[in-house]
Parts: C-alpha cells; structure tokens; sequence
C-alpha cells in the first residue's frame, strides 16, 4: 500500500448520496457517510495512519512483478482494479448501487468483488475503519465467518464476505486472505448503517451476500448508468471525455434534493505542504448553477431541473443571518450552518496542513452568485409558480440597491474585499436574465428600476473595469492584474465574442496567465489573496480559455488547449482542481467545476469546427 498515493491515483464509485475514492491499488481510502458531507470512515487519504482504509488486492509480496491496471466500465461508474502477474489475471471490482431516491437513506452499501479470469492469484483484505475522521473509537463483533460489525459513535459498520473469504477481527480491524483461481469470484460487502442506534445492531448488515444476489446488484448498477445516459444529447468529437464528465457530475448529486456538490473530498492540497486546504463538500450556488447549464445543455433536464426546486427553495427560505438573499454555499440538505474546524489530529495529505471540516467562506459576500442564480433559472420555463417568481423578484429589487458594494469575489481569497469585475459582471447577469423572463412570462416586476440598476453596471465596468495600461478588463478596479473569471465575459453576452475589446483582454490572459494552454486564475504575487505559498493552473480556466478561443474563432489554438489539456486527466478520465508544477493533479478530487467547464469546452469547440467545416474553411 502507497501511504499517500497521488491524488490522480483514484476512481470514484457512489450512490447518488455519498461516494467514495479507490486507489489504483485497490485501497479504499476515502469514504464518508451517510453523506458526502458526512465525518469520515475511511480518511487515510488525509492520514495514512489515522485515517483508516480498506484494502482488497492480489497478494503477492515482494516476490512477484504485479501490473495494475484502474479502469471503469464504459459509460459506467463500475471500477475495476485489474492484477496482472505471472501466476494469473485478477480484479477487484467496486460499485455502489445508485440510491436516485427523494428520500435520505440512513444505509449504504459498497460492494467490492474480487474475481479471477487467468490462472490463480491470492488475494488480501485489510479494513481499518476509523470514524468521526480518526476521532472516534469503535467496538467490533465477531458475528460468524463471514461478518464482522463495527460499532461507532453514531455510524456502524457492516462488512459481510462470501465464501471463500473468512474474516479474521483483530482488535479493531480485520483481514482474510484467500485464494481464487480462474472462473472464481468472491466478494465483500462494506454496509455503513447510521439510523437509529437502538435498532442499528437489530438490522445488521441484512441477509448474508451470496454470489447471485451480488451478481444482480452488479447488473442492475451498470443497468443504471446504461439507462440514465440515454438522455445525453451529445455527438461531438469527444464522446468518452464528455460522457466520464457527466457520469462524474452525477454522482457529485446528492440525489434527495437534486445538489451538487463541487467535489468528494476536503483537505486536498493546492500545493503539497502548503496551507491551501480546503473542504468542498458542499454545494455552492454558483459552481451548482454552471453544473445546471452543462447538464441541460447535454440533455438531462431532470437533473438540472432537480437542482433549480432546490435553488428556489434557498430563495423561498429567506434572507440570511448576514442580512443576504442567499449564501454562497450550502450544505446539500440546504442547510447554512457550515462552521470551519480544523482537524490537528490529522497530518493532512503528505503533511500538507491544516485540514480543515466545514468551510468559513460560507460566511463571505461574493456578489457574482446572484448572476449563476439567475443565469441557472432562466432556462427553464417555471420559475415555481407565483411564490417563486415573487421570491426571486424580491432578490432583484433587494440587489438594485446592493449590488455596489466590494466583496471577497469568486476566488474567495481572504485578503480583504475589492470591487471585483468578474462580481459586477455577473450582477449584470442577474438584471439581465431577470428582465428577459418578466417580459417574455409577462411576470410583475419593477422593469425601469431593474433596467437602470442593469445599465449602470454596464457602463461601470465599461468605464472602470476596463484598464487603458493593459488594454484588458482587470480583475477588480484598483489593479492592473487580468483574472481569468472574466473568460465567462463572452459567454454570458456582456460581450460579443469577437469584439476587440475582448480579443485584447483574451490576448493580455495569454501573455499573464497561459502557460502552454495551461491557465492561472490570477496572479498571487500580483495580487496579494492573504494566503501563503503558490498554486497550481486552475482546471476550470484551462477549459474556459478553450471556449473563449473557439467563439473567438481562433480554432487551432481552441483544440490545440483542449487536447493538451485532455493529456492531464487521470487514467479514469477524471481531473482535480488544478495541475501543478510537475503535471501533477492538485486539490479536492475530482472538481465538479473541471467538469462541468470540460463539458462545456467540448460542445464549444463541436460547434465551432462544424461550423468551420461547413463553411469550407
């Protein structure tokens, strides 16, 4: 076992409700539940010693070459850990069933499977829960052969084995080792349980798992994803990437309320060592309202619509204790509380602390989300009735008198507040979007007030966002740095794509913030965010730069960024939130934001070479 493998080095299995992480060598090393934003089972991730984790691979010591090999099933989110070795061809074959239901589920299964295919391999199981992220210590029960429960505070644990895997509990673990040749299969079933704690150890871990009934959750998981992807919509040139991209977005959707969240994990570094380290499981409005518009664009309303219900009812709910419309994020059951707390018993990722649970940003002003908001709803044709045109109406009218104020922006940095463009941007957004549906649904609203608040914005960033010295719109008003935020400029109609302006703001990113198609947010040295130590090119911009240049109808330099971008994804397809110095994926895993954005490039640059094509060019 790599104590801390690279952070690339994992597939994501889930349940629509929680999700997990697996390491290239068939550890499990990351998994929280009942919910994404659940405290931790397994997290040695986070703490290789502390964390917890378990292991299913081939056993072969030091006195064999194994290959490995991580993979998912195509158009699945089936994962499959191949063992190649002289003595035989081997898997460990992990999923969760998919849980689309309304209603919270307390229970939650991860299977894994470990077949043969060729020959005769050993394998090992190794499971070291440690709940409440290593806090909490834990009983266990020796139930028979097969089963073994863990007792947490508030969590147990469930593991149940089919034969030929017997369970030995030592302590507050437990292994097995077991052989299988070509033709066999055998599998262990991880049941976290956290209802009730007088009726958790009536409910066990539910009947032992056979062959056959593992088998049938195996055929009725990738049953799932098989179906679910007949709505995409998509026929572009990059089909595998776009569909790993969606299956990705998914299952970063807490299926009960429809929101999604920016990523699995917390306490990934943006720079090892560094204290850039932040927890992302929650759901913030604006990265959830660009997820909305990737989505719906590929052809899964039902999502899309499922995460707007949500939306709305953050409006309907009221203003906030900071006197705001609405928060920056949430936890995915809507609720606000997100108070950050950090763990100073974990090492944090190859000693990169603090880790930190929860997120204080929550409490931050970034004005932009009231333009992702309504950029996200203005797609569809309800708006929820009455109540919810009027609870979003009442949010514009509150924003014409607030809307010009300095905030902490989309990068929350914590340096202090400034008039940042990319935030005045999207507040333009939010009138416009709004004055298009109260005309075209004939909804009541207060129509001259929001055209002048909408127009005055304009010309603001017109006249004070636009920087003479750099011939570029700069990342806030009292600077001269670019920020590649503002490569949505085009996209939200601001600007037209090929308008000089913003040929020559597009052209100023490149000599800043492009470093072989590989894109910066901003420059911190140039910009002092109150945070020490560097960072990685932001995935999220590398794939806006992408469709930036494809509208722009600079087509050669669009694919050529794209595919050298495409060269960083890990060996499932998937991307953290940045690239660092060396190649290396950085960050929480994998980004919902990367995703979406992927998505988003793709369909951009599809159009865009169509068009090209059919013109002859």
């Amino acid at each position: 076992m790599n104590a801390y493998p690279p952070i690339a080095d994992h597939g994501l299995v889930g349940d629509l409700q929680t999700a997990a992480l697996v390491a290239a060598d068939g550890t499990l090393d990351w998994w929280c539940t009942p919910r994404f934003d659940s405290p931790s089972m397994f997290a040695s991730l986070l703490d290789s010693d502390r964390g917890g984790h378990c292991r299913l691979a081939a056993d072969l010591g030091d006195t064999e070459e194994v290959g490995v090999r991580q993979l998912y099933l195509t158009d699945t989110a089936v994962l499959v850990t191949r063992f190649m070795a002289p003595g035989g061809v081997g898997e460990v074959v992990d999923f969760m069933e998919p849980n689309p239901s309304s209603t919270p589920s307390t229970r939650h299964r991860l299977i894994r499977v470990a077949r043969v295919v060729r020959g005769s391999l050993p394998f090992e199981l190794l499971c070291r829960p440690r709940f409440d992220y290593g806090r909490a210590s834990h009983t266990s029960r020796h139930l028979d052969d097969g089963s073994v429960v863990f007792h947490g505070p508030d969590t147990d644990l469930h593991v149940q084995a089919t034969a030929p895997i017997v369970l030995h509990p030592d302590g507050h673990d437990l292994s097995a080792r077991f052989t299988l040749d070509a033709g066999e299969l055998a599998a262990v079933v991880l049941t976290s349980d956290s209802g009730d704690a007088a009726t958790r150890g009536e409910r066990l871990g539910g009947p032992p798992p056979t062959v056959e009934s593992v088998t049938a959750a195996f055929d009725a998981c990738r049953a799932f994803w098989l179906t679910w992807l007949r709505a995409s919509r998509y026929r572009g040139r990059w089909h595998e990437m776009v569909t790993r991209s969606a299956i990705t977005l998914k299952l970063l959707t807490y299926a009960p309320t429809g929101a999604p969240i920016a990523a699995a994990t917390m306490g990934l570094p943006e720079q090892i060592g560094g204290e850039r380290n932040w927890d992302y499981r929650y759901t913030w409005v604006r990265d959830a309202s660009l997820s909305v518009h990737a989505l719906s664009t590929l052809g899964f309303t039902r999502d899309a619509n499922a995460y707007r219900r949500w939306l709305r009812e953050r409006l309907d709910a009221g203003w906030t204790a900071s006197g705001e419309p609405l928060q920056i994020m949430y936890r995915v059951d809507g609720e606000p509380h997100l108070t950050e707390e950090i763990l100073d018993h974990l090492e944090g990722y190859r000693r990169s602390a603090p880790v930190r649970a929860g997120n204080a940003a929550a409490d931050q002003i970034q004005l932009d989300i009231y333009g992702e908001a309504a950029y996200a709803l203005a797609e569809a044709k309800d708006m929820g009735g009455v109540r919810g045109w009027n609870a979003f109406a009442a949010v514009i009218d509150w924003l014409t008198d607030h809307w010009d104020r300095p905030d902490e922006g989309i990068w929350e940095t914590r340096g202090g507040r400034q008039n940042f463009t990319y935030s005045r941007l999207m507040t333009w957004v939010a009138f416009d979007r709004a004055i298009r549906i109260a005309t075209a649904y004939s909804r009541p609203a207060d129509l001259t007030r929001w055209q002048t608040a909408r127009d005055t914005v304009f010309r603001q960033i017109i006249d004070r966002g636009w920087n003479d010295k750099r011939h570029a719109f700069v990342q806030h008003y009292d600077t001269d740095v670019v920020d590649a935020s503002l490569l949505l400029m085009p996209r939200v109609g601001f600007l037209a794509p090929t308008d000089p302006d913003w040929l020559s703001t597009l052209d100023a990113m490149n000599d800043e913030l492009v470093s072989d198609s590989l894109v910066y947010r901003y420059n911190p040295a140039a910009s002092p965010d109150g945070l020490r130590g560097s960072e990685g090119t932001f995935n999220l911009c590398s794939f806006l730069y992408v469709q930036a240049l494809a509208r722009a109808g600079r087509l050669d330099q669009a694919r050529y960024a794209f595919d050298k971008m495409l060269t960083y994804a890990n060996h499932v397809g998937l991307f953290a939130e940045e690239i660092g110095p060396s190649g290396e994926q950085l960050g929480n895993f994998p980004q919902a934001f990367t995703h979406l954005a992927l998505i988003d490039a793709a369909i951009a640059l599809d159009e865009e070479l169509d068009r090209a094509e059919n013109l002859g060019r």
